[in-house]
């Protein structure tokens, strides 16, 4: 009998301030560009894709393609979204 498998979408467990912050801490801690532009895409699904496009300033469809794993948005478009999403980046020592 074959295994039933049900699609799993980030997006939606990522409902509150504090995960979606430390969804994306754990991400950047990564070091993956890639990986982190295709978690800023769920964090922007998480909260309405859309809406975080008109705040970002940038059209829906160039933010979809921007935040894919292939994608490799401007510096610009990151902080956009980042104050869209209602996060902020940080430093720290390595």
């Amino acid at each position: 009998m074959p295994l039933e498998l049900i699609p799993f979408d980030a997006a939606e467990t990522l409902d509150t301030p504090e995960a979606q912050a430390a969804f994306l801490a754990d991400v950047l801690s990564t070091g993956d560009a890639g990986f982190i532009a295709h978690a800023m895409g769920t964090l922007a699904r998480a909260q309405n894709m859309t809406r975080v496009a008109q705040d970002a300033g940038v059209s829906r469809a160039a933010l979809y393609k921007s935040l894919t794993e292939d994608g490799d948005p401007k510096l610009s478009t990151v902080l956009g979204v980042l104050s869209a999403l209602g996060l902020r980046l940080s430093a720290q020592a390595a």
